[in-house]
């Protein structure tokens, strides 16, 4: 039959000579040698970068990071498989020069640099600025939920404490019946039965004492929740509508090419406190005077607005229609105008809305504004459905909402783009890189420094398609 025959298994052939030969001129792996070796490993942290003149010999950190970036490019992350890849995949025994450390040391490593990675991630973002490869025109920031090394089943709410001590009260008051019964039984003795009960009481109220405690903490505020695997996860709602324990993983990316400035990883449940931590790292990295940065509605929040706007960061955020008159069609917020030489408000019938009084409301300074004769207006209807007055709270932060606000109004190409300039990039991550599982490290400095070689990795991947291997080996040399 014609079919394409292959090498009998018996028969003699003659490989290459050298291992280098397997490798092609345009393969990754020869950019990710050429990146790591230009890497100052004593520099960056890295534990064994300076070797010891006595004892055992460790393995040089830099071809361990090489491992790592390898195995998170080919969706390897397992330490496990790891060493079972060093053993057969013909890229990492060159990358390796045959090296096969075995997957204790493999995950020792990750787990004693995880600070030093992050590092690398800076180093990469810096060659990437030496390239031109971010436009610094407008930065977008975003989140994604990762599922963390926690089960639903190891995280603790209020609620969830409340109803366990409710449900082991009723269960050790039915074993004292158990007891009060058994004692009563006079003819037939039931000894065997009641050790039982009460060992069984010992132990419940054991994890009675131990859900008060952690109910107490709760209570006290020290914590929201408390995560038995790993303590700095939090349940949080995903997109889907339901609930995981997860990480809140940011990103700050550059319009120009898509590449990613900057990572951060918070346990906070939503995007309102973030913002202008993620733009001023975003300002740094970049080097810029001044910033664009677009967010969506989950980042809006005045006191993060101000702060960005004292830092020449200049938001695009819109804001959430939370008034339900402007929902419905009536006069909003833009319709009043302000005066203030009088300090008063001025609704579209030409009607002045007074100053009545301060108070404070979600940490920030708010001024009441009311017309008293709402009731005498023939278009009340088109302004509120309220049987009293007609009332407008300012915020401290008025200004930088309505200059956000107008900004958001003028510019409605930077909110339409936003979403693919930054969304793609986390379902790259989770379904084309093998992310969407989660996290595979506990404890939150341990997951930054994971989620920072994932965008490492996505960064690498994303120069590729744009330079080619081999521009970015000889940019790499020049730079």
């Amino acid at each position: 039959m014609r079919y394409i025959k292959g090498i009998e298994r018996n028969q003699k052939v003659l490989f290459p000579e050298s291992i280098d030969e397997y490798v092609e001129e345009n393969n990754l792996v020869r950019f990710i040698e050429a990146f790591v070796e230009t890497l100052d490993m004593k520099e960056l942290g890295f534990v064994y970068s300076e070797p010891k003149e006595i004892g055992r010999k460790a393995y040089n950190p830099a071809v361990m990071l090489k491992l790592y970036i390898y195995g998170y490019i080919q969706k390897i992350r397992s330490s496990r498989r790891l060493e079972v890849e060093t053993q057969r995949n013909v890229e990492l025994m060159w990358l390796m020069e045959k090296l096969t450390p075995d997957f204790k040391t493999i995950a020792d490593f990750r787990k004693d640099n995880i600070k030093s990675v992050k590092k690398v991630f800076r180093e990469f973002t810096i060659l990437c600025k030496r390239l031109n490869l971010f436009g610094k025109e407008l930065t977008v920031i975003d989140g994604s939920k990762f599922k963390a090394v926690n089960g639903k089943n190891r995280c603790y709410t209020r609620k969830f404490l409340k109803s366990e001590l409710k449900e082991i009260d009723e269960k050790i008051e039915v074993y004292l019946e158990e007891i009060e019964k058994a004692d009563k039984e006079v003819q037939k003795p039931r000894k065997i039965e009641k050790v039982k009960i009460e060992e069984s009481i010992k132990k419940i109220t054991k994890e009675r004492e131990e859900i008060q405690k952690m109910l107490k903490e709760i209570e006290n505020g020290e914590k929201e929740q408390i995560s038995k695997t790993d303590s700095d996860s939090r349940m949080m709602k995903q997109s889907d509508g339901g609930y995981k324990v997860s990480y809140n993983a940011q990103i700050s990316v550059d319009s120009k090419h898509h590449l990613i400035i900057d990572t951060e990883v918070t346990n906070e449940g939503n995007d309102r406190n973030l913002l202008s931590m993620m733009s001023e790292k975003s300002k740094e990295v970049l080097g810029a005077e001044n910033l664009r940065v677009a967010a969506d509605t989950g980042y809006y929040k005045e006191s993060e607005l101000e702060k960005c706007e004292e830092q020449g960061i200049e938001c695009y955020v819109p804001s959430p229609k939370s008034s339900t008159n402007e929902k419905e069609g009536r006069y909003g917020m833009e319709d009043f105008r302000y005066d203030e030489e009088k300090d008063i408000y001025i609704c579209p019938e030409e009607k002045e809305l007074t100053y009545r009084l301060t108070y404070e409301r979600d940490k920030k300074q708010i001024r009441k504004y009311e017309y008293s004769k709402c009731n005498q207006c023939l278009t009340k209807q088109n302004c509120t459905l309220s049987k009293g007055n007609k009332v407008i709270y300012k915020s401290q932060y008025e200004q930088t909402i309505k200059k956000v606000r107008q900004r958001c109004r003028e510019n409605p190409e930077i909110i339409q783009k936003r979403s693919s300039i930054v969304e793609h990039i986390f379902g790259t991550m989770k379904q084309s890189y093998g992310y969407g599982g989660g996290f595979l490290l506990k404890g939150i400095e341990k997951v930054k420094g994971e989620f920072s070689l994932m965008g490492l990795v996505y960064n690498i991947k994303r120069v590729q398609n744009i330079l080619g291997v081999r521009i970015m080996i000889e940019s790499l040399q020049q730079a």
